[in-house]
């Protein structure tokens, strides 16, 4: 079977996936993504440039449709060079969030299409307009929310089926297209990711510590509201103060992966810093920015207290990482966390805003650590029986690729194809020029 896996940010949510298929024997594996793209063993891969594009000019509302259907056109030349080789997939997996996937039925109409359904974008229940500090900016912003569904939608109407990472997530998407979307999450290794009480970290001011010291811990990949990054510092203040051997380590870089942008010239790390920076013993905060994977599994390992925090958005994987690693974890009560976290019985939920629940809970946790053990223990069960990357969700995925059916496209998409040289001049021109640029890797 030809597989063809198409994300900017390859391999992303197909690693395990594709670690595994590369293991058996039977699978012509290829991927196209973005220069951020990274090789994996025996999975050919093209990366496309993407030109710096000046939108400014364009509507505002369209943007980033502008700017997707750039990259599509690249994606497109990518495709035409793999077509032109005399690969032609049997099944295409691919992220529609940034336009990739837009020319996929055109270019393979006889491939199965499933595409990677992670959130759909609306103002009410999800992360805009939850948090009431940081309001939507009234119509236009509105629209211009609905719009970041463009692609999204295009690519359900192309493909043959989509798929979720969580229940909740899919519930996210339009009724009419729950149907088509399957609930599969990508899968956590959890021979990896599992309790070590032998473990040790070491801080940036030079100390070591285990899981026999007071460490709190909170992971995001950056530092941001959506994340509840402004809940956990105003949280530590009190936490310090109680426990005074309490140290904190926080994960993440000082950037912005999603919702709003700080104020211009600022960081959502230094405004929240320095808004309870004189109640803090900083020589017990431990910024670590971004750390190796490595790095990341020993804090989980000598976690005392997990703090989770999120908006309605996207479950990060750290999330189940963190019970996997046998961490107590103080997570939101919002969807996404309840779907995975029984509070009092996996875990424990606070509601987003409650500062000084919050705090409590990490300070309980601190001071009673045996009160929880059971906890911690049904986290790591909780994950290992839905979660478990090789026993779960890796055979569910491969359920749906050993299905021998044809692609479940409208007839009208059931277009023969055209050969390279039938293709405009200019494709041709950009696909020879994409070719020489980026090359075919292992």
């Amino acid at each position: 079977m030809k597989i063809l896996f198409v994300h900017n940010n390859f391999p992303a949510q197909y690693r395990n996936l594709a670690a595994a298929l590369a293991n058996e024997p039977g699978f012509e594996l290829v991927a196209v993504g973005a220069s951020s793209a990274q090789p994996m063993p025996s999975v050919k891969l093209i990366k496309y440039m993407l030109p710096e594009a000046d939108v400014s000019g364009t509507h505002p509302f369209a943007r980033r449709f502008d700017l997707e259907c750039r990259r599509a056109e690249q994606v497109l030349y990518s495709l035409s060079t793999l077509a032109a080789s005399g690969f032609a997939p049997d099944l295409i997996l691919g992220h529609p969030g940034w336009g990739e996937t837009l020319p996929l039925r055109t270019m393979f109409p006889k491939a199965r299409l499933l595409v990677y359904c992670e959130f759909f974008y609306g103002a009410e229940g999800r992360d805009i307009g939850f948090d009431p500090e940081f309001p939507m900016s009234g119509l236009d912003g509105h629209i211009g929310l609905q719009l970041k569904n463009a692609t999204t939608l295009l690519a359900l109407a192309d493909c043959d089926l989509g798929i979720s990472p969580t229940t909740w997530q899919q519930s996210t998407f339009p009724s009419h297209y729950q149907s088509k979307i399957e609930v599969i999450h990508e899968g956590i290794d959890t021979s990896r990711v599992r309790p070590n009480p032998q473990t040790r970290l070491m801080l940036p001011n030079g100390r070591e510590v285990g899981s026999s010291d007071e460490i709190v811990t909170f992971v995001v990949r950056n530092l941001e509201p959506l994340r509840g990054y402004h809940v956990f510092m105003r949280a530590l203040p009190e936490i310090l103060r109680r426990r005074p051997n309490a140290q904190i380590v926080v994960i993440g870089r000082d950037g912005l992966s999603y919702g709003l942008p700080p104020p211009a010239g600022k960081t959502w790390k230094s405004i929240f810093l320095d808004e309870v920076r004189d109640q803090l013993d900083l020589s017990r905060v431990h910024f670590m920015g971004g750390v190796p994977y490595q790095t990341f599994i020993s804090a989980l390992q000598v976690s005392s207290a997990h703090v989770y925090l999120t908006y309605p958005f996207v479950l990060s994987w750290s999330a189940l990482e963190a019970m996997s690693a046998g961490c107590l974890v103080i997570g939101s009560d919002t969807p996404p966390v309840r779907e995975v976290i029984s509070s009092g019985e996996n875990g424990l939920l606070v509601p987003f805003f409650a500062v000084d629940e919050l705090s409590e809970r990490v300070i309980e946790a601190l001071q009673e650590p045996a009160k929880f053990s059971s906890m911690r223990q049904a986290a790591r069960r909780f994950v290992i029986d839905h979660y478990d990357a090789e026993q779960v969700c890796i055979p569910r995925m491969r359920r749906l690729l050993d299905l021998k059916l044809p692609s479940m496209s409208s007839p009208r998409n059931l277009w023969p194809g055209r050969s390279l040289s039938d293709l405009p001049q200019g494709t041709k021109r950009a696909s020879r020029k994409s070719s020489a640029a980026a090359g075919l890797g292992m």
